[in-house]
């Protein structure tokens, strides 16, 4: 039963297809290309010319959040991390890792945790317990121009 479900489907999307690339007609490359280059010739004037992905803005103008752009983008869920630290270590020491195991990482105790937002630092804090649960005082932010710097 299944099968002739799965064999009626792909036939109508055989059909589907069928019925597509006869709408196409006798189309070729060169054709194709024609069009491009009688599109190009007519708009060329009304386009603008595209900056490159992560290019510097051509203006001097501070970088700032105001604007109607970012609107569109403040409701984005993004992921915040808390790092205490880190560690490289090699794949025989991982394995023989156990409960008890003590893994030394590359900061000091005291020192300041970082902030990071889809893996982008954006401050330190410090360790705190609110209502039982852990959480973070930030103790240095860094500016919001300076994280869109990064981003690039």
């Amino acid at each position: 039963m299944a099968d002739d479900m799965n064999t009626q489907d792909d036939q109508a999307l055989a059909d589907e297809w069928a019925a597509a690339l006869e709408e196409t007609g006798d189309a070729g490359q060169a054709d194709i290309d024609a069009l491009l280059a009688a599109d190009t010739g007519a708009h060329a004037s009304n386009r603008l010319q595209m900056e490159e992905f992560g290019s510097v803005p051509k203006s001097n103008e501070q970088v700032t959040l105001d604007g109607p752009n970012l609107d569109v983008i403040l409701d984005i869920p993004v992921s915040i991390s808390m790092e205490v630290g880190s560690t490289d270590i090699n794949i025989r020491n991982l394995l023989q890792l156990n409960q008890g195991s003590v893994i030394e990482l590359d900061r000091l105790a005291g020192e300041p945790l970082d902030v990071l937002v889809n893996g982008t630092l954006i401050a330190h804090g410090e360790v705190v317990v609110v209502n039982e649960k852990f959480g973070i005082r930030l103790t240095d932010v860094i500016s919001p121009s300076e994280r869109i710097k990064k981003l690039r």
